[in-house]
């Protein structure tokens, strides 16, 4: 096992070794089609709760998450980092653990911060690390996937090596992910994944069996057709997630989940299928109603 002290410093060793294997980057995942898929809910989704302004008390924990999440009649949950304690102990995620498999609830996935573009050697080595202990707390808890970043373009380089940095940095993060047994999923996030080309771009630079993409419906924003691009990036999702607006040609409107859907079964991706509720209605009342919505389209798969 790679002990801490020696991940970040290991990592140098492992670049003249990640740049000759770029010839094995990932493909599209041959799948069976159509996927199916199961539903889950991201704890973001009720972020006021679970990480208030300052000033104000918490209203919720993920214990209570879960519960909110037993009963919506979900079988799914997605556990974002920003909401546990600052300080995880093993008996947190023993205990947390414990009270998902009592509710009868999966644990989807996770969601961690980092950026893995920045040129800055020690911020990288802060995320890398970061992202190593993060793998150790999913993997105590069962999480399948944890979805990452890339991050933003250095303005003083040319996009072309910022996105090597990336998944050279990907690259690296999934070497330890893969000795846990976990999938590493990067989102379509902005920065340098702001279109399907920015993402795939990095995606198909990374050779690792622990790597894919993590699908978000929301996230292509200067797009005339964001369902064209999601459709570009569906071959490579790992874990997925849906919210209730989509953004087309400088519009928002009301994502066509049925079609999002199928979007992803057309691809094979069989899986959990997380609602992240980011509209401006209050979550408690608005929530409930878009998961109606949302297992309907799931049965009618």
């Amino acid at each position: 096992m790679m002990r801490r002290r020696t991940f970040v410093k290991s990592c140098g060793s492992l670049t003249l070794a990640l740049a000759a294997s770029r010839a094995g980057a990932i493909e599209p995942f041959d799948r069976p089609r159509p996927g199916q898929l199961r539903l889950s809910l991201a704890a973001y989704s009720l972020r006021k709760y679970l990480a208030p302004r300052s000033g104000e008390s918490r209203k919720m924990d993920l214990f209570d998450f879960v519960d909110f999440c037993h009963e919506q009649g979900l079988h799914g949950t997605e556990l974002t980092s920003y909401y546990f304690p600052k300080d995880v102990t093993d008996e947190y995620l023993k205990r947390l653990k414990r009270h998902c498999h009592l509710r009868g609830i999966t644990i989807s996935g996770g969601a961690i911060r980092n950026d893995y573009c920045t040129p800055d050697e020690a911020a990288v080595a802060k995320d890398l690390e970061h992202t190593k202990t993060w793998i150790d707390h999913y993997s105590k808890l069962g999480a399948p996937a944890i979805r990452i970043f890339a991050g933003k373009q250095n303005q003083d380089e040319p996009l072309s090596t910022t996105l090597q940095r990336c998944a050279k940095n990907c690259e690296i993060a999934c070497a330890y992910a893969a000795e846990k047994g976990i999938m590493l999923a990067l989102e379509n996030h902005g920065g340098v994944t702001a279109t399907a080309e920015g993402l795939l771009d990095i995606v198909r630079q990374v050779n690792s069996p622990a790597f894919g993409v993590n699908f978000d419906s929301g996230n292509f924003r200067s797009s005339e057709d964001p369902y064209a691009e999601l459709a570009q990036i569906a071959p490579y999702a790992i874990n997925a997630q849906v919210k209730v607006q989509i953004h087309a040609g400088g519009r928002t409107e009301e994502t066509d989940l049925p079609r999002v859907l199928n979007i992803l079964r057309d691809a094979g991706y069989s899986g959990w299928v997380a609602l992240e509720y980011e509209a401006q209605q209050e979550p408690l009342d608005a929530i409930p109603a878009w998961l109606e919505k949302l297992k309907i389209a799931v049965a009618a798969g």
